[in-house]
């Protein structure tokens, strides 16, 4: 179980977050959507160690890691997936996989094609700028699967990814909330992902509360007409 408590951040003198309580239990699936700039990506970076709060307490398992590094944090289970995944000149996706699965020598690769990749044509190859921002980021998910964290969080995982790849991307979400053994937080504006939800987290100016989940199709309205100047 992760317990988040009083966590404040300020960046710039602007107060991203404030005073943030939330508890997230083991065997579910929570999908947090707001606005842009709502600071959605800042709260899964503060709860992975990437930045950190200037007030408040971080909970794992019951013990506090607010000062814990990201390697420590990853070696008790919490894993993050970055909306622009991370390049690697000159290391081939099979390395990259091994070393996710901590295994010297990767048995089978069910997980990339879990995540709509073909094994022959992508273990050989870089993880570089070969590869479209859509294989990038299922070879970054399948990456963290691997890693079998108790804590897995994806943030926007649909961004730059083609309708093919969102489609299948949706049927591995389905998969982990019936079969995942642990805590998933997908950061997203997709409804479709919403849908999969076992509850959702709405941020917005600083705050967050839960939501019920016959309400996302009033957000998500709301969502495109604030995009294209406001509406009655």
């Amino acid at each position: 179980m992760l317990e988040l408590k009083n966590i404040s951040l300020e960046k710039e003198g602007k107060k991203i977050l404030n005073k943030i309580n939330l508890r997230l239990e083991d065997n579910k699936f929570y999908v947090m959507t707001g606005p842009n700039g709502g600071g959605k990506s800042s709260l899964a970076k503060v709860i992975m160690g990437i930045e950190t709060a200037q007030k408040g307490k971080i909970f794992w398992d019951k013990k506090e890691i607010g000062q814990k590094s990201i390697d420590a944090r990853s070696k008790m289970g919490i894993a993050f997936s970055f909306q622009q995944p991370v390049k690697f000149r000159g290391i081939k996706i099979k390395r990259l996989l091994e070393l996710a699965s901590k295994n010297k020598k990767l048995r089978g690769c069910g997980v990339l094609r879990q995540v709509g990749l073909c094994p022959k044509e992508y273990l050989e190859r870089e993880v570089n700028s070969s590869l479209s921002g859509g294989e990038l980021k299922r070879i970054e998910i399948a990456s963290v699967l691997l890693q079998k964290p108790k804590l897995a969080i994806f943030d926007e995982p649909e961004a730059g990814i083609d309708l093919w790849s969102f489609k299948n991307l949706i049927e591995v979400f389905k998969q982990l909330q019936k079969n995942y053994a642990g805590i998933i937080l997908v950061i997203s504006h997709q409804e479709k992902i919403m849908e999969i939800a076992d509850e959702i987290l709405l941020l917005k100016n600083g705050k967050v509360k839960i939501i019920e989940k016959n309400k996302i199709s009033k957000l998500i309205i709301r969502k495109k007409c604030d995009s294209k100047g406001g509406c009655a």
